[in-house]
């Protein structure tokens, strides 16, 4: 009796000593994750409001604020890093608040415990610790002015500052941790022989997914700093980096992201990276050493093109080295994988090619480009929104393996020499195209009028499927998948009728079957969606375990 009295004694001091050194851990993550804001000598442009006018727009000195007919949210902002941040964040205050609340929203249902989401936001915090060590102080104190016009009803996450600061990582955070269903963005270029005029033409899909209220409200945005070139990017409320932009150089950055290893600890966001070199570079080898100078901790690919080199590169980075890809001919193409000598054998580029989406839609992107002669715009655009597969098969609507997924956040093309830029209106690159010329626009500092600011003779119309019945039954589908994720009752049959060749139709009736135990029904779903062109070797893997299951009960 007194040896158990003796052992329990001492698994009580064992006990005791775990929970305290377990309540040390998380006070000591709790210290260590908190993130000061930045020091600003003059706040004097927090004072006085913005200025509604009697047509809409919204006014705070020479910056203004508006929405224009075609659904996009224009934006100019000028003057100093502190000052930048809070004329943005109170001309767009609603949009900084309900991106928040979009954001919030989806992470409540992919993360309902908690309990998991207190973790989660201890983890990032943790992660992100020295994220600020890692962020030039122009961008603290631009995401510091923002924050000001932020949500208070989100404090339990952090700060106003230190939450802005933890979303610029969310795009190196989200395809790191996934490695993770990486998202596949797709963009390429002509120029010269390759395009009908000579000129360069650049064009991108930015696939980029948190919930479809995360889309609705895209800001075209127009930047002109005191320090660095004048630029334009298509951005959203609260964030200052770059996914997609061009300066009055006429150069082009846009980003596509690459395989990487889970990271341990945060370094420079890849949006402001590229965010940067808009600001910073006027050709090739600028955009280049200041990539050079920037640590990552995700690898990236940024399509850089430059009207003063008449060229397009990749840069491809990783956390530890970088080399460019130069096609060394007319047209470039870059989706999910790297190019370069230095990473196109690696093993992770390798796996990247063999087990996702990346090299099928590369392929279909040479059979475009091939198919459709000497590029232009009209062409380029036609390409965004290619639906198809590989021999122009039908893969169902919404395949990761089609240029157009059917899930873009916005879609883009550039023609950096003549300073002009296409933005895709709703819903993703299927509305129209409209332009916007950057000289006329940087013209317009002091704008008092709502007038469109568009380049309306250069509009290109919205897809033809937007108003086709394939369309709507596209619609249906997302429909029946969200009542499906949101643990609701449907049909399997009709889920399967509104994407027939869609491997993912058949996926979902057959795990959605499978929870009802209705085996046998499943059994049938999963073995049509391998005859279908499966995105993913993991999703493969998904429908074959599935099977197994099954046949082994």
């Amino acid at each position: 009796m007194r040896r158990i009295k003796k052992i329990l004694k001492v698994l009580g001091w064992i006990f005791g000593i775990i929970i305290l050194l377990l309540i040390c851990f998380i006070i000591y993550v709790k210290m260590v994750s908190t993130i000061d804001a930045p020091s600003i000598k003059d706040m004097s442009s927090l004072k006085g409001p913005r200025e509604l006018r009697d047509n809409g727009i919204l006014t705070i000195k020479n910056n203004w604020f508006k929405h224009s007919k075609s659904g996009l949210y224009e934006l100019y902002v000028e003057g100093d890093p502190f000052e930048r941040g809070v004329i943005n964040g109170k001309l767009t205050r609603e949009l900084v608040v309900r991106q928040e609340e979009h954001f919030g929203e989806q992470i409540f249902k992919m993360i309902p415990s908690k309990f998991s989401r207190n973790y989660l936001k201890d983890m990032i915090g943790f992660f992100n610790r020295n994220l600020d060590k890692n962020i030039s102080e122009e961008y603290k104190d631009e995401i510091y002015g923002i924050s000001f016009s932020a949500s208070r009803d989100f404090q339990y996450l952090g700060s106003n500052y230190q939450r802005l600061l933890n979303y610029h990582a969310a795009h190196d955070i989200g395809h790191a941790v996934q490695n993770l269903a990486l998202v596949g963005c797709t963009s390429f270029g002509t120029w010269g022989n390759a395009s009908e005029d000579s000129t360069m033409i650049i064009g991108r899909n930015f696939d980029f997914w948190v919930g479809d209220k995360f889309s609705e409200e895209k800001i075209v945005a127009f930047f002109n700093p005191t320090k660095g070139h004048k630029f334009m990017t298509v951005t959203w409320g609260g964030f200052v980096g770059a996914v997609s932009g061009m300066n009055e150089e006429g150069l082009s950055v846009t980003i596509n992201a690459a395989k990487s290893s889970i990271p341990y600890a945060s370094a420079t966001p890849v949006s402001l990276v590229a965010r940067e070199i808009l600001q910073y570079a006027k050709n090739i080898g600028e955009a280049l050493a200041i990539a050079k100078s920037r640590k990552m901790f995700v690898s990236e690919s940024f399509l850089v093109a430059s009207a003063n080199d008449n060229k397009a590169v990749i840069i491809e980075k990783t956390p530890d080295d970088i080399d460019v890809y130069d096609p060394h001919k007319d047209m470039i193409i870059c989706t999910n994988h790297f190019q370069s000598n230095e990473f196109i054998n690696t093993a992770k580029n390798k796996e990247q090619v063999q087990q996702s989406a990346s090299a099928y839609r590369y392929e279909r992107m040479m059979e475009l480009l091939k198919a459709n002669g000497k590029n232009n715009v009209q062409k380029t655009i036609a390409i965004l929104r290619d639906r198809r597969g590989v021999h122009n098969r039908d893969i169902g609507d919404g395949n990761e393996k089609a240029v157009n997924q059917l899930i873009a956040h916005h879609s883009i093309v550039f023609e950096p020499k003549k300073k002009l830029v296409w933005v895709s209106t709703a819903p993703w690159q299927l509305g129209q195209y409209v332009c916007y010329d950057l000289a006329k626009v940087f013209s317009l500092a002091g704008l008092k009028k709502n007038i469109e600011i568009i380049d309306s003779a250069r509009t290109i119309a919205a897809d033809p499927f937007l108003y086709s019945e394939e369309y709507n039954k596209f619609i249906k589908f997302r429909t029946y998948k969200q009542t499906i994720m949101d643990g609701g009752n449907v049909n399997p049959d009709s889920v399967v009728a509104s994407d027939p060749q869609f491997y993912n139709a058949y996926v979902l009736a057959g795990d959605y079957c499978y929870k009802q135990k209705n085996y046998t029904r499943a059994l049938e779903f999963y073995k049509v969606a391998l005859t279908k062109e499966i995105a993913t070797k993991n999703e493969e893997a998904h429908i074959r375990k599935q099977i197994k299951k099954i046949e082994n009960r």
